[in-house]
């Protein structure tokens, strides 16, 4: 089986390649806008890799023989983030993704899996399920629910696959630097004696990246469950109790000002994933 991963060398994509290397019945695509960039990941050199360097702008009817005819592809690469409010994800990303994904498909994509956002659910709180209508309130989010929208449209004229694996909150290293986890780290690492924080009640659904990573593979890698699948661990936890266990991983000492920063308007105070559907891809695995 040949996949193709788009945006591998970004921080959840660089984690999937990791994983995807450790299936020997497959062969991989990578496309990078930068190899110098590709060059530093240690999966750059194996022999089962073939590294494209590629920009989604490129887009045309040959783009599916140019990226070697894959039999499924995982999508990930999405600029501007996590500026969620920037207009550039309706005017921009939005459309530049689409056409991409139409040529692909058009060319002869059967099996396609893409990243989305627990933000397209917009200010809903408690446990959300797939099946809940979606309302988005960012332009990020706005952009995400609408590209899944013009690929459920498109599918009625192509025949393909479409996976649209949502994602919820993920943290480890790689991770922006302006992610909560990052600062707090920079935060530790520069000695600083006080961390400053909203208040912290906030319930949100947490996964390690390298879970994060091996959810997106496993769902990817089957095609018996299909459409929306939320991809999360399916148990709140506070900011507050997460910011507080990772501060005792590292044995740091520090202390934190709660209620420094005001919550986020763009997010509901309590919420996290049904993960039903994921649950029955990975066997019960968590």
């Amino acid at each position: 089986m040949k996949v193709l991963v788009v945006g591998s060398t970004g921080f959840i994509g660089s984690y999937v390649m990791d994983c995807l290397v450790r299936y020997k019945d497959i062969s991989i695509i990578a496309t990078t806008r930068s190899l110098r960039k590709a060059k530093k990941f240690s999966w750059f050199n194996d022999k089962k890799i073939n590294v494209i360097e590629f920009d989604i702008s490129q887009t045309g009817s040959d783009v599916f023989k140019i990226l070697r005819k894959p039999d499924a592809m995982i999508h990930l690469a999405w600029d501007g983030l996590p500026d969620y409010k920037n207009m550039m994800h309706i005017e921009q990303n939005l459309y530049k993704n689409y056409f991409f994904l139409r040529d692909m498909i058009s060319g002869g994509l059967k099996d396609l899996t893409i990243t989305g956002t627990c933000f397209e659910y917009g200010l809903k709180n408690g446990c959300l399920s797939e099946e809940i209508k979606t309302d988005p309130v960012t332009s990020y989010a706005i952009a995400k629910d609408s590209l899944r929208r013009f690929l459920q449209e498109l599918q009625k004229t192509k025949k393909f696959n479409l996976i649209w694996s949502r994602l919820f909150y993920v943290y480890g290293n790689g991770q922006s630097p302006k992610s909560l986890l990052s600062q707090l780290d920079a935060a530790i690492n520069n000695k600083e004696k006080v961390f400053n924080m909203s208040g912290g009640e906030q319930l949100r659904d947490y996964l390690p990246i390298e879970k994060l990573a091996e959810y997106i593979v496993k769902i990817a890698l089957q095609n018996k469950i299909t459409g929306i699948i939320n991809c999360c661990s399916g148990k709140p936890i506070s900011i507050r109790n997460l910011i507080e266990n990772y501060i005792k991983e590292r044995n740091a000492n520090i202390r934190l000002n709660f209620g420094y920063y005001p919550y986020p308007d763009y997010e509901p105070m309590a919420f996290w994933g049904d993960n039903l559907k994921l649950k029955k891809i990975i066997g019960q695995e968590q």
